[in-house]
C-alpha cells in the first residue's frame, strides 16, 4: 500500500505462515548441554569473544563455539520432537550473536534449501532429489479422510514430508536477511556453470524468452531457493496478468483495489 497506511497494511504472500510459537525451555536446557554458559555464570574479563545467546529478545548465556552451536541448532530444526521448524534461528557474526526466536505472530514462507555442506556429493545443488518427488507421488495415493490434524501431522505425508527431510525451510523476515536466495534452479545452475569456468550460451533467438540478468559473479553460494517465483507476491499481486510489463504504481494501485 501506499499513503498513509504504507508499511501499516501489509500484504501475505503465497504459502506464508504465521507462527503459533512454542516453548522456549527445552530449547535453553538444550543449549545448556551443548555448553552453554549461563549469564550469570558469565565473565567478561575471561572470556571476551564469546557469542551472546538471545532467546525471544531475551539475553539467556553465552557460547565459546558458536560454529557448532548454530550448525547443530539447524540439523535438528523441524526434525521429530526435536526443535519446531517454525523456531527461527540467526546468527550475527559482526555482532557475535545467536537470536532465536520461538513466539508466536511472526511470518514466515517456505524456501527449498541448498546443500552447502562441504562434504557432500551433491554440494550446491537443491537437497530434494528424484527421491523426494516419488515420495509425494505415492503419498497421493494414501486415502487421508477420517484422520485428525495431530495424526497427519505425525505421519508425515505430503508437504508434512518435505518440511521433517529438511528440504524445505520456513524462514521469517529476520532470517531471510541471513540468507542468499536464489529465483529459480536454473539460475542456480547458471550460477555453478559460470563459476566452473563454463561460457554461459546468452544467444536466444527466442522472442518470447524471458529476459533476466546474468548471474552475479559476487556470490559466493547461496543458501536458498524459491519454490516459484510468484511465491514471492500476495494475492492480489499474483493475479494481474503480465505484471512486468506495467508500471510499478500501476501494480500498487491494482493490489490496493484487491
Amino acid at each position: 500500500p501506499e499513503g498513509q497506511a504504507c508499511g501499516l497494511v501489509k500484504n501475505l504472500s503465497l504459502m506464508c505462515y504465521v507462527t503459533v510459537g512454542s516453548p522456549a525451555t527445552p530449547l535453553i536446557d538444550f543449549m545448556t548441554l551443548r555448553g552453554m554458559e549461563w549469564i550469570e555464570e558469565y565473565d567478561p574479563v575471561t572470556s571476551p569473544d564469546a557469542t551472546k545467546i538471545f532467546v525471544n529478545g531475551t539475553w539467556v548465556g553465552v557460547h565459546r563455539d558458536p560454529n557448532n552451536l548454530y550448525r547443530t541448532l539447524k540439523k535438528i530444526r523441524g526434525k521429530e520432537h526435536l526443535l519446531h521448524e517454525s523456531v527461527s534461528i540467526i546468527r550475527d557474526i559482526r555482532d557475535r550473536e545467536i537470536r532465536i526466536f520461538t513466539d508466536p505472530g511472526r511470518v514466515c514462507r517456505p524456501l527449498f534449501v541448498i546443500d552447502n555442506d562441504p562434504s557432500s556429493s551433491t554440494r550446491g545443488n537443491l537437497l530434494i532429489q528424484r527421491q523426494h518427488l516419488d515420495k509425494l507421488s505415492e503419498d497421493m495415493q494414501i486415502n487421508t479422510r477420517g484422520r485428525t490434524d495431530r495424526e497427519l501431522d505425525e505421519s508425515a505425508i505430503g508437504w508434512r514430508y518435505l518440511v521433517k527431510s529438511g528440504v524445505v525451510e520456513y524462514l521469517d523476515a529476520e532470517e531471510e536477511e541471513q540468507a542468499m536466495i536464489v529465483m529459480t534452479p536454473e539460475d542456480l545452475t547458471e550460477h555453478q556453470d559460470m563459476k566452473s569456468g563454463a561460457i554461459v550460451d546468452t544467444v536466444n533467438d527466442d522472442p518470447h524468452r524471458r529476459i533476466k540478468p546474468k548471474p552475479n559473479p559476487t556470490v559466493k553460494e547461496y543458501t536458498h531457493c524459491e519454490i516459484h517465483p510468484a511465491m514471492i507476491l500476495g494475492v492480489c499481486a499474483s493475479i494481474i496478468p503480465f505484471p512486468d510489463h506495467n508500471q510499478s504504481p500501476r501494480n500498487t494501485y491494482q493490489s490496493a483495489m484487491g
